[in-house]
């Protein structure tokens, strides 16, 4: 076989230009985590994987070869070939990788080259391309200029971050809206895929030249997603930016999400298998896991109030009457949190304003 097939160290051109990846890996390790647009097209599946590992324990690592072959051999071996192929057809600038840019890798390579198909390697694979991200992600949230916005739930932060060239959404990411009533039908990625996921964002906005990261105010949760302990700690120390609204205003921008989006978004999800849950049960659901900080009286009257616009939704087909638990669930629970946290912040906030006004005091501190 081929001695000098290609390797990529090139680690942040493979994130610049989207580069797509083979993933060679099981299917148990790709679910723990990989690399934003990977695909998983393992040399070894979960049992070969593990009766190849049981082996090397055993008796070494010539003797776990022999049985990876065995194993792997024949129509399995020219199945996985035709996948790795099919693909590489498709995206002719792909590159590999396993778990640490070795064996499985090469031997995906050597069987690759031997159909007359030359794929790159990544060097040191996935533990090196994660280590790099993991420093870059650091290095850039220490150097970057950071900036937060923030505002009352409702007030649309998502909707003007989607309009910000500089930003990142970090609740897009975590596919969470941030809040107890933040999630999405679709789950949430791993925590390594939410990771690997920021770094690679971060990778792009310093790639386009911004100077500065507009970055929405979350907790260090999203969901049940966790940001980097140093990536916070930077937010937690950056100038705030408030985005203002009247509650009536935060009402139809709440609805239109917790409502007509998240329930178009259920009822789709639910259609195609990808979610056991509908929505009605989901906001059940969120209701109970705040029951506590709401107070026995308040839950039962919040919960009421979001059976009886459902009941009416049922009956005539409109959503309206959710905005009434909606306003009292802002005024009540979302609004009281947001004062109280607000006022560790106020020597951070370096402007407030109207949508319009946020947008012109951001244009203007752009370098």
């Amino acid at each position: 076989m081929p001695q000098s097939l290609p390797l990529i160290d090139d680690y942040r051109s493979l994130v610049t230009e989207a580069r797509p990846l083979i993933d060679t890996r099981a299917p148990v390790e790709f679910a723990k985590g990989s690399f934003p647009g990977a695909v998983n097209l393992p040399l070894m599946n979960d049992e070969e994987r593990s009766a190849v590992g049981t082996i090397y324990k055993r008796e070494g690592h010539d003797a776990a070869v022999r049985l990876g072959h065995e194993l792997v051999s024949g129509s399995i071996r020219r199945s996985r070939i035709d996948a790795w192929l099919h693909f590489i057809s498709m995206h002719p600038d792909a590159a590999i990788f396993c778990w640490r840019g070795g064996e499985r890798s090469r031997i995906v390579q050597e069987w690759l080259a031997a159909e007359g198909v030359v794929v790159p390697r990544i060097r040191g694979g996935y533990k090196a391309f994660r280590r790099y991200l993991m420093e870059e992600s650091l290095r850039l949230a220490e150097t970057k200029g950071l900036l937060i916005l923030g505002g009352r739930t409702g007030s649309g932060k998502t909707l003007l971050m989607d309009r910000l060239p500089d930003a990142i959404d970090l609740e897009g990411l975590a596919r969470h809206r941030g809040s107890a009533f933040g999630r999405y039908a679709r789950p949430q990625p791993s925590q390594i895929d939410f990771e690997n996921a920021l770094a690679y964002a971060q990778i792009r906005h310093d790639a386009e030249g911004y100077p500065r990261l507009i970055l929405e105010d979350e907790s260090r949760n999203i969901g049940q997603r966790y940001l980097p302990p140093e990536f916070f700690a930077r937010m937690s120390v950056s100038p705030v930016v408030i985005l203002e609204r009247s509650l009536q205003e935060r009402i139809e921008i709440t609805y239109a999400d917790y409502i007509l989006y998240a329930q178009k978004e259920y009822d789709e999800a639910h259609a195609r298998g990808e979610s056991p849950f509908d929505w009605i049960e989901t906001m059940r659901h969120n209701f109970k896991r705040i029951r506590k900080r709401l107070g026995h009286e308040r839950y039962a009257r919040l919960l009421g109030m979001l059976e009886s616009a459902w009941i009416e939704q049922q009956r005539t087909g409109n959503p309206e009457g959710h905005k009434a638990w909606i306003r009292a669930l802002l005024q009540e629970y979302y609004d009281p949190m947001y004062d109280y946290q607000i006022e560790k912040k106020k020597e951070r906030i370096v402007f407030r304003g109207s949508e319009e006004e946020v947008r012109e005091f951001l244009n203007s501190q752009r370098p």
